[in-house]
């Protein structure tokens, strides 16, 4: 049947993979060529589950005779006439065949019980059908249905042979001769039937319909010519199928049969390799598009990065309520101000819980500010991607569409990392309070300031420091000493990396689209082994 062995289980397996991996194939961006990509992704399928797979299943099937045309050609009628029986319904109004039929010879019932026409269409066991073969009644290849047209398009992809039916009126439209193109890429036997032909148009008509066939590669196709028979109902009369019926009753003989079928199989599998090497291409075209919007998402992040650190290095923190509340405690009489005066540390640890409950407004106001400045580092990211994907390649607006708008005001991420920044305070200022290496006068201030102040005062005096107080940097250093540099750059660092971690975030989440396992850049690899395996096998 193939042109030379093969381990039959072996390429069914393979062709299963393929089917697998193609139906898992997206097409995630909008791309010049995508709408195409998938529907030829669609015809594949259909192709690799309703031919190869139950071809190769079951290589002793019956020939899959599908009889195909657009409304009103006479298909339904015509399988009638070969059957001699009303196998199933002729119509008048449009769509004239809405129901497959499967129609077949009882003794091969067992050899298409897998097949998954059986599960598509009525099946329908008849003894005038010739064992080794079965015809299909398909829909309307131009329903009024999408269903219906659908449904024909991809029955006609379990074809072994295509018996495609047209008449004398309506041969020259475009939609058969495409459909016709496609049977031709992907190797299948065709034959037509020439239906309603009226006697004096006869000559004229099959000339132009045979110089058609051969302009379409189609110049070995059988076609059978029907003539007119006027109005009636029911089958045709047996002599005027004939023709037809005997080149039916010659291809149900096993050698004829088994040719078709191989064939057909053949081609079928011929061309996978132009098929799936186009369908890889778009996927490729997918990944790089990909990766091109990765690199604009990075490139706009830039801008943001920048200003969310020249933010924090700014002192936007200490703007606003933070500066007025610091004045405020700093002020002789203040919590911190009536403390710490001169380079030096008064007082004792009375009073020092109320000192503790002042200062923990000044906290929430670091805390507040911290959120802005992190919000506002978001929030300008997300503008500037926005438009940068508005404005970008292919592919760049259907990331867009898929990114949720930003919500307005403080955002939760931002208040935890504010306060997860507020909480490193403590940390960082205990590493200075422990510092050893002051000397005893310096270790005696220290030591007095946290017995007055406590850690958490402290703490918030770094904050402030870190977040653009000026003046909070020298009181800290009259409360742990030179150490005081180093906590408030450890401090301000980390509210950066924060700042700057809020603009990678949005860019990680405009970008989550570009997660998706079809725009990697190997995805098109998958294709290409799975036909690489199929090449191998045959």
């Amino acid at each position: 049947m193939l042109a030379r062995p093969l381990a039959a289980g072996s390429l069914l397996d393979a062709v299963r993979d393929l089917r697998r991996d193609v139906e898992r194939t997206t097409f995630p961006l909008d791309l010049p060529g995508t709408a195409a990509a998938r529907a030829s992704r669609a015809r594949l399928v259909d192709q690799l589950t309703e031919h190869l797979v139950p071809r190769l299943t079951e290589l002793s099937a019956p020939a899959v005779v599908v009889v195909a045309g657009s409304t009103g050609a006479g298909k339904s009628t015509l399988v009638n006439s070969l059957v001699g029986h009303e196998v199933t319904t002729a119509g008048v109004l449009r769509p004239t065949t809405r129901e497959p039929v499967l129609v077949h010879h009882p003794g091969d019932s067992d050899l298409l019980e897998a097949h998954p026409l059986v599960g598509t269409a009525r099946a329908v066991a008849h003894d005038a059908v010739p064992r080794g073969i079965a015809l299909l009644d398909a829909p309307d290849l131009d329903s009024v249905l999408d269903a219906n047209r659908a449904a024909a398009h991809r029955l006609l992809e379990a074809a072994d042979l295509w018996l495609f039916v047209t008449t004398a009126a309506r041969y020259g439209d475009a939609l058969p001769w495409r459909v016709l193109q496609d049977a031709v890429e992907r190797g299948a036997s065709i034959a037509m039937v020439l239906n309603r032909v009226p006697t004096e148009s006869l000559p004229a008509v099959r000339g132009d319909l045979l110089a058609r066939l051969r302009e379409h590669g189609l110049a070995g196709s059988p076609l059978f010519v029907v003539p007119d028979q006027g109005p009636h109902e029911g089958p045709l009369e047996p002599r005027v199928v004939a023709p037809v019926q005997r080149w039916l009753l010659m291809l149900a003989g096993p050698d004829r049969a088994r040719t078709v079928i191989g064939r057909t199989l053949r081609g079928s599998l011929a061309a996978l390799r132009l098929w799936v090497d186009e369908l890889a291409e778009a996927v490729q075209a997918q990944a790089d598009a990909a990766a091109q919007v990765g690199a604009l998402l990075d490139e706009a992040s830039e801008a943001p990065l920048a200003r969310a650190s020249a933010a924090v290095a700014g002192g936007d923190v200490a703007r606003g309520a933070v500066g007025v509340r610091w004045a405020e405690l700093t002020s002789p009489r203040g919590a911190i101000g009536s403390v710490v005066r001169g380079g030096k540390v008064r007082g004792s640890g009375r009073g020092r819980a109320d000192r503790e409950s002042a200062v923990a407004a000044l906290r929430a106001e670091v805390t507040n500010a911290a959120t802005t400045v992190l919000t506002a580092a978001a929030t300008d990211a997300d503008v500037d991607l926005r438009d940068a994907l508005a404005a970008g390649p292919a592919g760049a607006v259907a990331v867009l569409d898929r990114w949720a708008p930003r919500a307005t005001g403080p955002d939760g991420a931002s208040e935890q990392a504010a306060r997860a920044w507020v909480g490193q305070g403590v940390r960082a200022v205990r590493g200075a309070l422990a510092d050893p290496s002051l000397d005893r006068a310096a270790a005696r201030r220290r030591d007095k300031g946290v017995r007055v102040l406590g850690e958490e005062v402290v703490a918030t005096v770094a904050l402030a420091a870190a977040g653009g107080v000026d003046d909070a940097l020298d009181t800290l250093t009259t409360l742990v000493g030179p150490a005081a540099q180093d906590v408030v750059a450890e401090l301000r660092d980390d509210l950066e990396r924060r700042a700057r971690a809020r603009v990678s975030l949005v860019r990680d989440e405009a970008a989550t689209p570009l997660a998706d396992p079809d725009l990697a850049s190997d995805a098109a690899s998958r294709l290409r082994l799975r036909l690489a395996v199929i090449k191998g096998l045959t």
